[in-house]
């Protein structure tokens, strides 16, 4: 029998996050600047524990959202769309990257039909 380790209290686990950071900067300086950051995320929808791990978000547009999606090898069919009322809006897909998990935020508004584009 294995047991999952909640990894959140575990410095390790966060090193293994900030090293996969540190190689998606590297493998991907091509890539449009996104807001880096660790930290604890929830388990994915196949079930787990809370761990550490990267969580990218965007908020220059969706098509920086799809080249990290695509880059980082994140199933496109898995993301999913959170429409709001205010006008923010933001799609969001998850998995494991380089062995840590890894959570892709885009940010957008749909523009306001009453406002001169």
């Amino acid at each position: 029998m294995t047991t999952q380790t909640d990894s959140r209290d575990l410095t390790g686990a966060q090193t293994n996050a900030a090293g996969a950071l540190l190689a998606m900067v590297t493998a991907f300086p091509h890539l449009p600047a996104p807001g880096l950051r660790l930290e604890i995320l929830p388990p994915g929808k196949a079930g787990g524990t809370y761990a550490w791990g990267v969580n990218v978000s965007i908020h220059d547009g969706l098509g920086h959202f799809e080249q990290w999606r695509a880059a980082l090898g994140l199933a496109p069919d898995t993301v999913t769309a959170h429409l709001e009322d205010d006008f923010t809006n933001w799609l969001e897909v998850s998995g494991a990257w380089s062995g840590v998990p890894v959570q892709v935020i885009g940010y957008f508004r749909f523009a306001d039909p009453g406002e001169p584009q």
